[in-house]
């Protein structure tokens, strides 16, 4: 297979590996670039399931990026594992400049002028969050539902990063379909050029051992009648 592992990683080493991976971002990143320019797949199909991916790896979906990288790809057309390696364009080092820079845009785009600030962000989570759990809590008792928070959450920071990261996501997943095309269509031209000088090999050895056998066999025939007179 070719995303088999020879030795499977714990369970501990897998979460380790989530946050940085063995080797260093950039070279995760070079391994992944390798892996879709090998796939066995028409280019321009590789290259839709990179922008899928990609894109989807944007969006603040935690926990669903493999599933809409996959719905993205079947509705696309496009190469599912490369969909799925595509999410891969944001890792724990990335995503806080992502965030930042989608929230702004999003609200620079919308005319938000809620402070975006770490304190301002880390509150909206939490009355959302108390929100959330407040409202569940309420199906057992008869407390009223709150929605608050959760609609200043939605407004201040989902919304705007949502937008924003969309935006910017389709850029730059755009220009990564163009220079994926060129890069698999390299890779299986010098696949397929490999392959023509194996079987080019493999032919002039097997000609050069029929000569062989040619030339051995006259020497086994003179021999057997030397021998019998």
């Amino acid at each position: 297979m070719v995303f088999k592992r020879r030795e499977p990683l714990g369970w501990v080493a897998w979460l380790v590996q989530m946050v940085y991976p063995r080797g260093g971002f950039v070279r995760a990143t070079r391994y992944v670039m390798h892996r879709m320019s090998r796939l066995p797949d028409d280019p321009h199909r590789v290259a839709r399931g990179v922008f899928a991916g990609s894109l989807v790896g944007f969006l603040p979906l935690p926990g669903m990026q493999f599933v809409f990288a996959w719905i993205a790809a079947r509705l696309m057309q496009g190469n599912l594992l490369a969909a799925l390696l595509g999410t891969f364009n944001t890792n724990p080092v990335t995503t806080p400049f992502i965030a930042v820079a989608s929230i702004s845009f999003g609200h620079w785009l919308l005319g938000v002028q809620a402070p975006l600030t770490a304190p301002a962000i880390g509150n909206a989570f939490v009355r959302a969050g108390a929100d959330l759990w407040d409202n569940f809590l309420s199906i057992f008792n008869a407390n009223t539902m709150q929605w608050d928070g959760l609609l200043r959450f939605w407004h201040d920071v989902y919304l705007p990063y949502f937008i924003g990261s969309f935006l910017i996501g389709f850029v730059l997943s755009g220009i990564g379909y163009y220079i994926t095309i060129p890069l698999v269509m390299a890779y299986q031209k010098a696949r397929a050029a490999k392959a023509i000088e194996r079987s080019e090999k493999r032919g002039r050895l097997r000609s050069a051992l029929a000569a062989a056998t040619q030339r051995i066999k006259p020497k086994q025939r003179d021999g057997d009648t030397t021998h019998e007179e």
